[in-house]
């Protein structure tokens, strides 16, 4: 069954509110997925944060009009799952790992920094750490002179209470 107006007024509004936060958009074909892997694919996107969704691709056109992702509206033809995330890395991540364990899902093409990407470009992008991996190894170099020097610290005590014993 078709969406009215109003509805599909609905879903232009509430993709465009996305892309106004996003940095990433990506796209993937996903003809011939067992119901079940999608449902997999949606929970994983998100718990990564990630907005995705199966869409009519005249009201993502609409959507993406006079926005950083406009270039990628001639490449919206097809069944395409759309991708989106403020996460500069986090749609092509989520799409690009399930994109291994399955292969009926094609990545396509993506967007990111006002940049068109091909399906190169986009494993590409989910080959970089995410933000929070960047931090968590920032943290762990930046603890190692302090770990080090409690270490140190610890081993000269006890070096002392066996030379005082």
């Amino acid at each position: 069954m078709g969406l009215n107006l109003e509805d599909k007024k609905a879903v232009v509004a509430e993709v465009s509110a996305q892309l106004a936060n996003a940095q990433t958009l990506v796209l993937a074909e996903y003809a011939g997925i067992q119901v079940e892997d999608l449902t997999a694919l949606r929970v994983k996107a998100r718990q990564s944060g990630v907005y995705l969704r199966v869409l009519k691709n005249t009201l993502v056109r609409r959507a993406v009009a006079d926005t950083p992702f406009a270039p990628l509206a001639e490449q919206m033809t097809g069944p395409l799952i759309y991708s989106i995330s403020a996460d500069p890395v986090a749609a092509a991540k989520v799409l690009n790992e399930f994109a291994k364990g399955n292969d009926k899902l094609v990545l396509k093409v993506g967007s990111y920094a006002g940049k068109v990407l091909d399906k190169a470009g986009v494993q590409a992008l989910a080959s970089i750490p995410s933000r929070d991996e960047l931090l968590a190894k920032l943290l762990g170099v930046m603890q190692a002179p302090v770990s080090g020097f409690a270490g140190a610290l610890a081993a000269l005590a006890k070096q002392r209470e066996e030379a005082a014993a």
